[in-house]
């Protein structure tokens, strides 16, 4: 039989798990000690996730904090039993770049036995809080292989004011000599020279949907690549509290447009085809090895 010419891509689909008052934009106006005094949501809003992704008939990757998972393991049972791949977004939500390479390899052990022990299943998927390997921290990768982890996703080709690596491969490779290991970076399309994130997320949230849409088109039309999509529970959740005292900067990427995101998570589902990450790029025939 003749080999299928331009079949379509499958993308892979992710959503990172943390409570609402976990994120980057609160973490200097909620104290960690606070944690378990405030009323949680992550429960209630990623059973939303699951609802959706399972009227979708989408299977996904869910990136979970270790923290979320000791609290919360009906919760990880459920996600497994419906199909979905379990993997690591560490601990505490701890940005990398924050770590040095002994507290970042006792993070990454320490979340991997409490997922295993609640999922029942192996996690070999690690995605960075917020991004956060970069440049200046490029020895997290190293860290990821010696641990024994098939891929990460911990990268953002691109430059914003919290995080990203510009000039990093904008698709999966092997950046570690010598090791299997899969880098996926959260994806970005091209513009006028420019690089765009456009892998979900706040982006996704706030920008219309059109610049999404045409996003995953360029890459899976023109770069005959997969899409690497992600985004947050809280991000379908527009009831959630809202927290005062955080810069207005930080409310605005945090708020906007709460109350449209799940139909424009319908949309995305429907136009695009989606799997797990796992699926999607382990096994994948044209994945670049290091230099």
């Amino acid at each position: 039989m003749p080999p299928i010419v331009n079949a379509p891509i499958v993308n892979a689909m992710s959503v990172d798990i943390e409570e609402y008052f976990q994120v980057g934009a609160f973490e200097h106006t909620i104290d960690r000690s606070a944690w378990d005094a405030i009323a949680s949501r992550v429960e209630f809003n990623t059973q939303a996730v699951l609802d959706l992704y399972a009227g979708a008939g989408v299977k996904a990757t869910f990136f979970t904090l270790g923290w979320v998972a000791e609290r919360h393991p009906a919760l990880i049972r459920r996600i497994v039993a419906e199909g979905h791949e379990l993997a690591s977004h560490g601990y505490t939500h701890d940005r990398v770049h924050d770590l040095t390479p002994e507290s970042f390899r006792a993070d990454l052990r320490k979340t991997k036995a409490i997922l295993e022990d609640a999922g029942g299943v192996p996690v070999i998927g690690y995605r960075a809080p917020s991004f956060s390997i970069g440049k200046v921290n490029a020895w997290a990768l190293q860290v990821l292989a010696d641990e024994g982890y098939a891929y990460s996703s911990s990268v953002a080709p691109f430059g914003t004011d919290h995080y990203g690596w510009p000039g990093f491969p904008r698709f999966a490779h092997r950046p570690v000599q010598g090791s299997p290991m899969i880098e996926v970076p959260v994806t970005t399309a091209r513009f006028a020279g420019r690089t765009l994130a456009a892998g979900g997320g706040g982006f996704f949230r706030m920008l219309p949907y059109a610049f999404s849409r045409w996003a995953i088109a360029q890459v899976n039309e023109e770069e005959r690549q997969p899409a690497v999509f992600y985004f947050h529970p809280w991000e379908v959740d527009p009831g959630q509290p809202r927290v005062a005292g955080a810069p207005i900067k930080s409310r605005l990427r945090h708020y906007t447009n709460l109350g449209v995101m799940a139909d424009k998570l319908r949309r995305v589902m429907r136009d695009f085809a989606w799997d797990r990450m796992d699926r999607v790029y382990l096994g994948a025939p044209a994945v670049a090895a290091a230099a």
